[in-house]
């Protein structure tokens, strides 16, 4: 991938609200009981982040954060970037200060970025799946409440792309909405929303989603800007390719359910455009990271 994805503000405010609730459940309004009653207050150390096994990072800049809220001036200096690779035994980052405080912000830093590294990693395996096709891979809304912002941008970190962040700055037609309406038709449906849309300056764009290639040719009457097709084979999706290229070759298609890593490559060489797997957010399994401090690089010596 080209470039560092961007923590934003969204993402800012997301970590600061997670990171003082984290903080919060480990503290409440006493505080570290381990490490008040059995280490020093003026005792000061420099502990090593530290990559367990080979992945993508993501979630750095949570790091100063969390010790910004702790007492003792902790210092970091970060040798590698969100979207970096890394190998088993790569340094991150150096972080200084009275061990006191490494020692309460080490598990919640720990949390944050494995998680979010575990997501970069995974979507950036999908994204050499489908690597000389022309499908990107795409994120859902299968986040955890609070940290949609952050996982989203553990996705840009590996290489992906974000679909809509939620309800309110995308329209995604789905087969609920269609049997709600009482009716069959998707071409209507899409001419609905792109009208409401339309009077209130609202993102335009509609996206719907299908089951069948009979609902696939009722929706490019009114070419959406993109269809998603849910739960199709390989051999039906090339047949929904060749039906988009003659009904609506404006309109991208997006392949949806049943992607994994052995599947994904045969979705994309179908020719879709866009794959989407809520995987990468509910399911990636966290990157193995550590604290390596100094006594146990000792020992080990």
């Amino acid at each position: 991938m080209s470039g560092i994805p961007d923590f934003n503000l969204q993402c800012h405010a997301a970590a600061q609200h997670l990171v003082e609730l984290s903080l919060s459940e480990d503290l409440q309004d006493i505080g570290d009981l381990t490490s008040f009653s059995t280490i020093p207050e003026q005792l000061t150390a420099t502990v090593q982040l530290v990559a367990r096994q080979s992945g993508v990072l993501s979630g750095l800049a949570i790091l100063p954060l969390v010790f910004e809220r702790l007492p003792g001036g902790v210092q970091s200096v970060l040798y590698l970037q969100d979207g970096a690779a890394v190998h088993a035994g790569t340094v991150i980052a150096d972080i200084s200060g009275p061990v006191r405080s490494l020692l309460i912000g080490e598990r919640t830093v720990l949390n944050f970025v494995s998680h979010l590294s575990g997501i970069s990693s995974r979507t950036a395996e999908f994204v050499r799946r489908v690597e000389g096709t022309s499908a990107v891979i795409l994120d859902t809304r299968k986040t955890l409440p609070g940290y949609r912002a952050l996982q989203k941008y553990a996705v840009r970190c590996g290489g992906g792309v974000n679909h809509r962040m939620g309800l309110y700055d995308g329209v995604l037609i789905k087969d609920n909405h269609l049997a709600a309406r009482g009716e069959r038709s998707c071409a209507a449906a899409v001419a609905d929303a792109r009208q409401w849309t339309t009077e209130r300056g609202l993102p335009s764009a509609v996206e719907i989603e299908v089951d069948t290639l009979e609902q696939l040719r009722d929706a490019l009457q009114a070419k959406p800007e993109i269809v998603l097709l849910d739960n199709m084979s390989p051999e039906v999706l090339q047949q929904a390719v060749r039906i988009r290229n003659q009904l609506s070759a404006g309109t991208r298609l997006e392949a949806s359910g049943g992607v994994n890593l052995e599947t994904v490559r045969l979705i994309a060489e179908t020719g879709v455009e866009r794959i989407s797997v809520g995987s990468l957010t509910h399911s990636s399994p966290a990157l193995d990271l550590g604290f390596d401090w100094p006594w146990n690089r000792q020992i080990r010596h």
